[in-house]
């Protein structure tokens, strides 16, 4: 079963390489979907495919890469939307 979640991500998660290690987690996990600067000094992601893929994204966000220092993570669910491929923004 395809599911999509988006998870905010609070912290120090700019400038410590979240984005490009999100998207290469991501393809190892096959699943699709975006990440995100966002102007607050946090980081949006949407992840969509088989559901403990993307349990697993969601868990990969709430400590992120080495340099990163994950403070929250607010997630939500969404309808799919037929993603395909994962890109930075």
């Amino acid at each position: 079963m395809r599911v999509r979640r988006r998870a905010v991500v609070s912290g120090r998660v700019q400038g410590v390489f979240f984005r490009d290690s999100c998207r290469r987690q991501a393809l190892a996990e096959g699943v699709d979907g975006w990440v995100r600067n966002r102007r607050d000094g946090g980081v949006e992601a949407c992840f969509e495919g088989e559901a403990d893929a993307v349990e697993r994204m969601v868990e990969w966000c709430r400590r992120g890469p080495s340099r990163a220092l994950v403070t929250r993570v607010d997630v939500s669910d969404e309808a799919p939307e037929g993603e395909r491929g994962f890109r930075v923004g």
